[in-house]
C-alpha cells in the first residue's frame, strides 16, 4: 500500500511540476521585451501593436504569413553608414591595385581615392557619384564572384570603424537586430532592399543580422558564366544591371520577391528610402512604414538632408519617425544603455 501511495505520489508531484513549468514559461514569453534596446513611447507601440495586429488569427488586420514581407535599408537604417562601409572597401582595393596603376596617382578619381582626399569624394558623392562608381567598376567587375567575396572576406576580417574601433560588422544598430528577430518570430520573412552592392552585402548579412543571402537584393552589374582556368565561373561584369535605390528600391523587391512589403524601414540621407516606404504603404494589407532619424551626435552621428526630404514625406504620409535619441535606449550591442 506505501508503495502504491508513493508511486502515486511521485505522479501527481510530476505533474504538478509540469503545470507551473508550462504556467511559468507562459507568462515568461508574455513578460518578456521583445525590444529591450528600445525604449518606451509611441514608436515602440506602435510596431508591437502592428505586429500583433497583423499575427492575430481571425483578427481584422490578420496577414497570411505568406504575405508578411518586410524590407530594410541597410546603410544607416541596419548598421552605421558614416563611413558608407562599401566605399572604404572599394577605396581600399585602389590602394591595393596602384602599383599595378602608375597613372592613378595623377588620374581622378583615383587619384583622390590613394591619397585619402575626402573632400574630393564627398563633393563627388553629392554631384551624383560617379567618380565612386568608376572605382567601384575597377575593384568590383572583371572578376569571378568566388575571387569577389574572397576579397570581401578579407576586407571584413581586419577593417575596423575609424570612429568606434571594432569590426564593421560590430556596429549594426541593436534595436535593429532586436526587431528584425522579433519579426522573424513572428512569421515575417525579413529583406535587405539597399542601394549597396548586392554580392557586398551578401557575404556577411548572415552573420551581421541573420538575413540569408537569398534574402538580400541590392545593386548589380551583369555577369556572365565563362570559362576562367579551365574552371566555370560567374564573372562579374562593368555594365549595370541595376541600381537599386530610390526609384530602382520597388523595382528590385518586385523583382526579388513579386510581393509588396508590408513593413519597410529606411532613414534620412539622401532621400533614397523615400520610394520604398511609398510602394509598401501602397500595400492593401495593413503595413507600417519606419524612418530611422540620425539625430544622435554623442552615440553615433547626426545629420539631415538639405531639402528635408525624407522628414517631410514622413509627415505627409503618416510614417513613423524613428528617434535614435529618443526611441533607442543602446544604439550599439557594445553600449551600456
Amino acid at each position: 500500500m506505501y508503495k502504491k501511495n508513493r508511486g502515486l505520489l511521485s505522479v501527481m508531484l510530476m505533474t504538478i511540476t509540469l503545470v507551473v513549468g508550462l504556467m511559468l514559461t507562459s507568462v515568461t514569453a508574455q513578460d518578456i521585451d521583445p525590444l529591450p534596446s528600445w525604449s518606451d513611447g509611441p514608436t515602440k507601440s506602435a510596431i508591437l501593436q502592428f505586429v500583433k495586429d497583423v499575427t492575430e488569427t481571425g483578427g481584422p488586420k490578420y496577414v497570411r504569413p505568406e504575405e508578411r514581407i518586410a524590407t530594410f535599408d541597410n546603410d544607416g537604417t541596419l548598421w552605421c553608414e558614416q563611413p558608407v562601409v562599401q566605399a572604404v572597401f572599394a577605396l581600399d582595393g585602389v590602394k591595393k591595385q596602384a602599383d599595378k596603376h602608375p597613372e592613378w596617382r595623377e588620374q581622378q578619381p583615383f587619384k583622390a581615392a590613394i591619397e585619402g582626399d575626402k573632400a574630393y569624394l564627398e563633393q563627388d558623392y553629392h554631384k551624383g557619384g560617379k567618380g565612386l562608381m568608376q572605382i567601384i567598376a575597377v575593384t568590383h567587375t572583371g572578376m569571378t564572384q568566388k575571387a569577389f567575396a574572397d576579397s570581401v572576406k578579407d576586407f571584413f576580417k581586419s577593417a575596423r570603424h575609424p570612429k568606434f574601433n571594432v569590426p564593421y560588422t560590430a556596429v549594426a544598430y541593436q534595436p535593429m537586430l532586436e526587431l528584425l528577430d522579433y519579426l522573424r518570430r513572428n512569421g515575417f520573412k525579413t529583406y535587405i532592399c539597399s542601394g549597396g552592392g548586392i554580392h557586398f552585402m551578401r557575404v556577411i548579412s548572415e552573420e551581421a543580422y541573420g538575413i540569408v543571402p537569398e534574402n538580400v537584393i541590392g545593386s548589380h552589374g551583369k555577369a556572365a558564366f565563362e570559362l576562367r582556368d579551365g574552371k566555370w565561373a560567374i564573372v562579374k561584369k562593368p555594365e549595370i544591371g541595376l541600381i537599386n535605390d530610390r526609384a530602382g528600391k520597388p523595382v528590385g523587391i518586385d523583382l526579388h520577391i513579386g510581393r509588396k512589403p508590408i513593413l519597410a524601414a529606411g532613414n534620412v540621407r539622401s532621400g533614397g528610402d523615400i520610394a520604398m516606404l511609398a510602394y509598401c504603404q501602397s500595400n492593401k494589407r495593413p503595413s507600417l512604414q519606419l524612418l530611422i532619424n540620425h539625430d544622435d551626435a554623442e552615440r553615433e552621428f547626426a545629420y539631415r538632408e538639405k531639402d528635408n526630404a525624407s522628414l517631410n514625406a514622413a509627415r505627409k504620409h503618416g510614417w513613423v519617425v524613428v528617434s535614435m535619441k529618443r526611441d533607442w535606449k543602446r544604439m550599439f550591442s557594445f553600449d551600456k544603455e
